[in-house]
């Protein structure tokens, strides 16, 4: 993870382990757009570095040590997932169950992405994860993006060929910023004069 003064980190969590899968691609330009501001640091994850373990198996597992501890550092976490069955992905689901209940994603603001082959999009998938992130404690973001059709969407070195949809999966990035800065940057700044207003009275 990058370092920054601000201490505002975004992570983003892939919800596909196969190789060459289009969620990743897709997060990739969130991630390039997110990083543009210097202010943030991004760190991208994949569930197949963390070796998490089923439910119920090892809470105490090192990957999911490691990815709890990552989700309570972040100001805010973006979800990407495919749509499987008309579903958010399993993979995703095991990434979930291993942020332990309560869940560290409770109080986190999270965007959603999806994408998926058919015409109509990611929208049952980003609907269930919606409820789901809600159900935990998450502070689900408006307008998640769906991305249709998504095995036309990327050339096979994962750069988008329409720029509409490229700016549609950036739009993410974007309305994830606005809600940190009007929303979490506020109440830092006003701790952080507080603080010092009290420590400037105290000498």
């Amino acid at each position: 993870m990058e370092n920054n003064s601000a201490g505002i980190r975004i992570v983003v969590i892939n919800g596909s382990v196969r190789p060459g899968n289009y969620t990743s691609m897709a997060s990739a330009l969130v991630v390039d757009e997110l990083r543009k501001d210097p202010k943030l640091s991004v760190h991208l994850i994949n569930p197949a570095d963390y070796h998490l373990p089923f439910p119920g198996v090892n809470p105490q597992a090192e990957g999911t040590k490691r990815l709890q501890q990552e989700v309570k550092d972040a100001t805010a976490v973006i979800l990407a997932t495919p749509e499987y069955h008309g579903s958010f992905s399993s993979v995703m689901k095991l990434v979930i169950e291993n942020l332990g209940f309560p869940s560290v994603l409770a109080g986190k603001p999270v965007g959603l992405l999806g994408v998926a082959a058919g015409s109509i999009g990611a929208i049952k998938s980003l609907e269930q994860l919606r409820s789901v992130c809600s159900h935990i404690g998450a502070i689900v973001l408006p307008l998640p993006i769906s991305v249709p059709n998504v095995q036309k969407v990327f050339d096979s070195s994962g750069r988008p060929l329409d720029p509409l949809v490229d700016k549609l999966i950036r739009t993410l990035a974007t309305n994830v910023m606005n809600y940190i800065h009007q929303n979490i940057c506020p109440s830092v700044t006003l701790e952080r004069l507080l603080r010092s207003g009290v420590a400037a009275a105290g000498r």
